[in-house]
């Protein structure tokens, strides 16, 4: 039977593999068991206590950057997460989210109302949130749907995996984030459903945010912006987007037709929550975020070093 090996050949197998250093081969021949059932050995060992792995702790962030960033962009909390060189985009907002988890749950109170949007990062960061459903949230969907494909990116989703780990209840827009023209905006906006959500995105404590630019905002990824959009954006100086509105660099809302043609939180909204917490991987976002910061949406910050350090004006 698996489970009948013995602590003295399990101590065995322990010391020959983790203090001798011997392959997992040459332990099997000692122990006299298959090669295929040493890892078994093994892991008995740490289950009945035999081994016990200890590790230094980690400090995922780095400290420095974080009290420059702070004070050069007078931002309340700020997370620089350490990576390794030459991280793949994808794996690089692994590792910011992943190691954002616990700086974002210390901000998320009890009972409190949180919004979020969407982007690959934001998804990464969702999932390492922990379980914590006695926490009885209030999650709001911070914009409409994007396009009629349903992502695991998308504010509507995320929104629901951040009420589902927290608890409580999460309230959907449930329209385009964008539509043809304004008279389709103003008849959605007259809808009491609507209304009803617009409400509490006047009354959120807890806003989670990306930060776009014109070239790689969820918009131009999917197709949604046409070459006139592009274009007037431009002329009308955008530099960042957050929750589909753009922005110049004064961090203030574009005056174009896609003004009128987004369903999504106001800028003018965002700069009255109490904490907005702008989440973003990589480094090619500086001007977008000091717009932002300039503008007053931003409150808190989570970037990786690299990131840090563009913003910062220092060398990568």
């Amino acid at each position: 039977m698996l489970h009948n090996y013995s602590d003295e050949q399990l101590r065995l197998a322990a010391r020959l593999y983790y203090l001798d250093g011997l392959p997992q081969a040459e332990v099997a021949r000692f122990t006299n068991v298959s090669q295929a059932k040493v890892s078994r050995l093994l892991s008995l060992a740490r289950e009945r206590g035999i081994v016990r792995i200890t590790v230094e702790d980690y400090q995922p962030r780095n400290v420095s950057l974080e009290k420059e960033l702070k004070k050069g962009f007078c931002l309340s909390t700020v997370a620089v997460i350490k990576t390794a060189e030459d991280l793949s985009l994808e794996d690089l907002r692994r590792a910011v989210g992943h190691f954002a988890g616990s700086f974002i749950d210390s901000m998320i109170e009890a009972h409190s109302t949180v919004t979020i949007s969407g982007g690959r990062t934001m998804r990464e960061l969702v999932q390492s949130l922990p379980q914590a459903p006695a926490r009885q949230l209030t999650v709001v969907q911070a914009m409409g749907s994007v396009d009629s494909s349903v992502s695991p990116v998308d504010s509507l989703e995320l929104g629901r995996t951040l009420a589902h780990r927290f608890g409580g209840t999460f309230l959907t827009i449930n329209t385009p984030a964008f539509v043809p023209d304004k008279k389709t905006r103003d008849a959605f906006l007259q809808l009491e459903q609507i209304q009803n959500v617009r409400r509490r995105l006047s009354k959120v404590d807890v806003a989670l945010v990306g930060i776009g630019t014109l070239q790689n905002s969820v918009f131009a990824e999917r197709g949604v912006l046409g070459r006139k959009d592009v274009a007037d954006l431009k002329a009308a100086g955008a530099v960042g987007e957050m929750c589909g509105r753009f922005f110049d660099a004064n961090g203030r809302e574009c005056d174009t037709q896609w003004r009128d043609r987004v369903i999504s939180i106001e800028l003018e909204q965002l700069r009255k929550i109490p904490q907005v917490v702008g989440v973003i991987a990589g480094s090619d976002r500086c001007d977008a975020i000091r717009a932002a910061v300039k503008g007053k949406l931003l409150k808190s910050l989570v970037i990786d070093e690299a990131g840090a350090r563009a913003l910062l004006g220092k060398t990568i």
